[in-house]
């Protein structure tokens, strides 16, 4: 990939390009929409509902739907990558994972011009600054990787199955659900009397303790413990190197299979 890494730059350019061509917002877009979501959910839950107990509620689910809508939307995105681009896999030489990388790397900027936004008000609202926040550029890493190598795995998939797509979509409704987003695990109803309901649907569920972590850092000011962090890296390498072997493995029929 470092051979191509001027192909790969225009690649991210032109997704960016193209995701926001024609938009007179551009990038706002991707802020307005977790922030929709954040003023809804909020209404629902903490005034309508009042199931959240949670100081700074909206911050709180801010951190939490910033995270979800970066992973999802590379996914959603990656999925049809290879198929839409079939032409220039067919007729150019070059790594074939830079076009589901270059569709991540694009969500990734959105989703850090996103945190960029979301620090200084978490900042605001706590008052000070603690050093776990320094944590978040690793545990941001780490994530990326995680989304990069499910990227890949989705991208040479869809490419075979043209199935994974639609499946994908409706996979990720009730997955959104099951991760602790509008509310912590702990606090999530029937959690409190069968505490290995609440470890499944913290730990079985590889986006949650990222989710965790990110708001751990950014909405609480703490520190992950030592077990959560060795978690998250543990599944970001995983997923990263899962993805990398299946494309490779998977990529030699592309040029058929498109």
């Amino acid at each position: 990939m470092l051979r191509y890494r001027f192909l790969f730059e225009q690649m991210v350019r032109r997704e960016l390009r193209q995701k926001y061509k024609g938009s007179a917002l551009g990038v706002l877009w991707y802020l307005i929409n977790p922030l929709v979501l954040m003023g809804a959910y909020a209404l629902v839950f903490s005034v309508l509902l009042r199931v959240a107990d949670i100081p700074d509620y909206p911050l709180f689910l801010l951190v939490g739907l910033i995270v979800w809508v970066f992973f999802a939307q590379a996914l959603l995105a990656a999925a049809p990558s290879l198929v839409q681009n079939a032409a220039l896999v067919r007729k150019v030489r070059f790594p074939r994972e830079a076009i589901p990388a270059s569709v991540a790397t694009v969500q990734l900027i959105t989703f850090l011009v996103m945190l960029a936004i979301a620090t200084p008000v978490a900042l605001a609202v706590r008052g000070t600054f603690e050093p776990a926040l320094l944590l978040l550029v690793p545990i941001v890493a780490l994530l990326f990787c995680f989304v990069l190598g499910l990227s890949l795995a989705v991208s040479v998939l869809h490419a075979h199955y043209r199935d994974v797509e639609p499946v994908l979509g409706a996979a990720l409704l009730p997955w959104f659900f099951v991760t602790p987003i509008f509310l912590r695990v702990e606090e999530l109803p029937g959690v409190d009397d069968r505490q290995w309901l609440g470890d499944l649907l913290q730990w079985a569920n590889p986006i949650a303790p990222f989710v965790d972590a990110v708001r751990q850092v950014l909405y609480a000011g703490s520190s992950p413990g030592a077990g959560h962090l060795a978690y998250i890296a543990v599944a970001g390498v995983m997923a990263l190197g899962g993805g990398i072997l299946l494309f490779r493995r998977m990529e030699r029929d592309l040029a058929v299979m498109l």
